[in-house]
């Protein structure tokens, strides 16, 4: 059987979608608790495949959350193995950030809701190629600059690098490929403070566009996600 580890930073933002494609997939899923101490220990290669799932802090807030510089280390050394390791927004973050890219505030403000991406040519001819034609959910106000080496997959007008290969098995996605209409109901709970803090964004306009625009991601997401086991653990 295969093994998976998933490092969580909140509760409610979990594997959700792509939990089943890995057990229909024969995975063992293990869910470790970043901020519990559940990094200690791990050993980086151990896993067929690594999970960086995303969160509400940033990866320059090690001084409060110092397991942040663990769980870099922790994914620079799988990614210089070149072992499959997905990051997903706080996860993609701490991807670029231990290649040695600068993640930062991005300057064009916070990016909360449905919207598309425009997809590169090296996308058009991945698994993502399917994403460019449905819009996907963004939840984010940090960037990053495009690590040495990576690939640039896609791109929104308020965020450059929305996504990035490195090697053969590391994919990062600035987006969120990961979360159901119904698991959506916890972040509205959990992100309630954002929300009301962000300018022309609601929890009534956030589901109602999950219930829109964000439908097709449903399957659309898992359907990428499991293209993507196919090529880096076949």
């Amino acid at each position: 059987m295969k093994s998976c580890t998933a490092i969580r930073h909140v509760a409610f933002e979990d594997l959700d979608l792509l939990d089943p494609v890995l057990r229909q997939r024969g995975f063992s899923v293990t869910l470790i608790d970043a901020p519990l101490g559940g990094l200690d220990g791990l050993d980086p290669l151990a896993d067929d495949l690594l999970v960086v799932l995303g969160g509400p802090i940033g990866v320059t807030d090690d001084a409060d959350f110092p397991f942040l510089s663990t769980e870099i280390e922790l994914v620079r050394r799988r990614l210089d193995a070149d072992r499959p390791t997905l990051g997903l927004c706080l996860g993609a973050q701490i991807m670029a950030r231990a290649l040695g890219a600068r993640v930062y505030p991005n300057p064009n403000g916070k990016e909360i809701g449905w919207s598309s991406l425009t997809l590169t040519d090296a996308a058009e001819a991945s698994p993502l190629y399917g994403l460019g034609r449905h819009p996907v959910l963004h939840w984010h106000g940090d960037t990053f600059d495009l690590p040495h080496g990576a690939v640039r997959l896609a791109s929104t007008p308020k965020t450059a690098n929305q996504a990035f290969s490195v090697g053969q098995c590391g994919l990062g996605l600035q987006f969120h490929v990961e979360a159901s209409i119904r698991g959506l109901e916890r972040w509205y709970v959990g992100h309630v403070g954002e929300i009301s803090a962000t300018p022309d964004v609601s929890v009534v306009g956030l589901r109602a566009q999950a219930h829109s625009e964000g439908a097709a991601m449903q399957t659309v997401g898992p359907a990428m996600f499991s293209a993507w086991l196919d090529q880096v653990c076949a």
